[in-house]
């Protein structure tokens, strides 16, 4: 149904280094490189960037945020893991949430301009 996303971001080479360790789990690659955007995703790019230098950080009671599939449970442990080390933060440690028709295992972080990125599997 969606076929891409896209988030703003204020430095593109601070965000793309960001992206490449914390999608890289997912199984998201750079693919596109432009000026101002760069595309992530594995065929094609699903997940987008764009440069919107000066832009303040995104606050975190607007509720947005983007959630991509992992492959499996060590999959989101290592988004997670690469988000923290790569200069991000946690909105929500890697475990089992309850959702509105099954449980499912994710983890929540804020990457260097606040962006709210979840990464969630279900496991069976």
């Amino acid at each position: 149904m969606i076929d891409h996303v896209s988030i703003a971001v204020s430095s593109l080479a601070r965000s793309a280094a960001f992206y490449d360790r914390v999608l890289a789990p997912l199984g998201l690659v750079r693919l596109t490189e432009r000026e101002r955007t760069i595309g992530f995703g594995k065929k094609y790019p699903e997940f987008w960037m764009n440069l919107r230098e000066g832009m303040a950080p995104v606050e975190e009671g607007t509720g947005i945020h983007i959630c991509l599939r992992a492959p499996s449970k060590d999959a989101v442990d290592a988004f997670h893991a690469a988000a923290l080390e790569g200069g991000g933060r946690s909105d929500g440690a890697p475990g089992d949430r309850q959702a509105t028709v099954t449980v499912y295992y994710g983890a929540f972080i804020r990457d260097p301009d606040g962006n709210k990125i979840e990464a969630v599997t279900f496991p069976r």
